[in-house]
């Protein structure tokens, strides 16, 4: 057993304890009451899960482990000469609920270099799809072509005890981690440069290898995926990906069948999509406001034609955040550091500075901040990875820390399969009739 996978069973037997023994003491409590509005509008704000690897805080932000974004950059190990934290140290984190060393990063990162060989089939079946179908589609399709590797799979098949479900669901975990950055980097130099695929680089990091097959060679643009995928990689468990993916684990699904579940959500426009819509609708007003950059009072006037029609301004609001999400001031540290002139960076400034009072005044929206996706295109783009609509995948790829680091903690604590009660409006309706 690897030092890595030792480490993470030395912390299993106290965890199941402590879980156990609070259940036993307060598993009779009540901490939230349902309001028949939040049945009709998407389960809103009911808590309903156990998520350990990072909670939400409406005026604070996302927490991993209880370390906000900025406490993270101060305290996660970086790549030698860089200033960014690595997304194998957020990994670990999550799943060990320790901070690591830099000891223990660079043996994240050698062990998923081992683990990162993509068999053949996995290829031919993205191969088998036309150019023009969505990276997200693609993607999804070499995930599920993974599963022929799943480890779950065989073990439940040969009768595993239930208490040893974690080990193979953390090698599938494992795997899936490792293989995800080469199986993205397949499908966008499939779409986008003609099928001339570059071989990983095993000597660089996780997040410095997807770049280096994405095709780039630039040490800024490493240290943007680093970041990137730092701040991507969980949002707590009740979004529709970490939702998606820990329900259809709870059936004992495999890890890359509820990878899938998840990244299928992902690819949805009120989520993951959203940050391919943002970049869209910004070239959008540029070109329609004729190029180059506009005023904040031409920004003003589309911001306002834009709700007229109907339509939401994409990258704003969000559904538990009441501030800007760290996030995106993260990403907006960085682009004032690397790119303070870059005129996509000055558009996306002016419509942050436009954009929350117009919402405000609407008197609709309860949060007119901007989230993590009004920044992130901005970013890709001025490096030169203009293709949009292969974000999410990258968004996918990050996701994947969380959603496995929850998912390997859902098998060691036992969770059972998840089913909620539903009703009918009829019933409801009787229901209050009668009071």
């Amino acid at each position: 057993m690897d030092k890595l996978k030792a480490h993470f069973e030395s912390r299993i037997e106290n965890s199941v304890k402590e879980v156990k023994d609070f259940i036993a003491a307060h598993g009779d409590e009540v901490i939230g009451e349902i309001k028949v509005s939040q049945l009709y509008a998407g389960m809103r704000g009911m808590p309903a899960l156990i998520t350990e690897t990072s909670k939400l805080d409406a005026e604070e932000g996302i927490r991993f482990r209880g370390y906000s974004i900025p406490e993270l950059q101060e305290k996660l190990p970086a790549y030698p000469g860089g200033k960014q934290p690595l997304p194998e140290g957020i990994f670990y984190l999550m799943l060990m609920n320790e901070l690591p060393s830099e000891d223990d990063v660079r043996r994240m990162s050698n062990n998923w270099a081992r683990r990162a060989q993509v068999p053949h089939h996995v290829f031919k079946i993205i191969d088998a799809f036309p150019k023009h179908a969505h990276p997200m589609t693609q993607f999804l399709a070499g995930i599920t072509a993974l599963r022929t590797e799943s480890e779950f799979q065989r073990a439940y098949r040969e009768g595993i005890n239930k208490k040893d479900y974690w080990e193979p669901v953390y090698e599938d975990a494992m795997n899936l981690i490792a293989r995800l950055p080469r199986i993205a980097a397949y499908i966008y130099r499939r779409m986008y440069h003609e099928g001339d695929h570059i071989e990983p680089n095993s000597k660089l990091d996780w997040s410095g290898n997807f770049a280096h097959m994405l095709g780039f060679n630039n040490e800024e643009f490493y240290e943007l995926m680093r970041m990137y995928m730092t701040i991507h990689a969980d949002h707590e468990g009740g979004n529709v990906s970490a939702h998606a993916i820990h329900l259809v684990g709870s059936a004992l699904s495999d890890p890359y069948l509820s990878f899938t579940a998840g990244m299928a959500g992902l690819a949805g426009p009120l989520h993951g999509l959203a940050n391919q819509e943002v970049i869209r609708w910004i070239l959008s007003m540029r070109d329609e406001l004729g190029g180059g950059l506009p005023s904040k009072e031409q920004i003003a006037s589309y911001v306002k034609k834009t709700l007229n029609d109907g339509k939401v301004i994409p990258g704003f609001g969000h559904a538990v955040l009441r501030k800007t999400d760290p996030r995106y001031t993260a990403q907006r540290e960085f682009a004032m550091e690397h790119m303070p002139h870059d005129e996509l960076f000055l558009i996306v400034s002016r419509v942050y500075e436009v954009v929350p009072d117009i919402l405000k005044a609407t008197g609709k929206v309860k949060n007119p901040w901007p989230n993590v996706d009004a920044h992130s295109g901005q970013l890709l783009m001025h490096y030169g990875l203009t293709q949009y609509d292969f974000y999410t995948v990258m968004f996918g790829v990050s996701r994947s820390l969380g959603t496995m680091a929850s998912l390997i903690w859902d098998r060691v604590l036992g969770f059972p399969i998840e089913r909620p009660g539903s009703t009918t409006t009829e019933l409801l309706k009787a229901k209050f009739a009668a009071k």
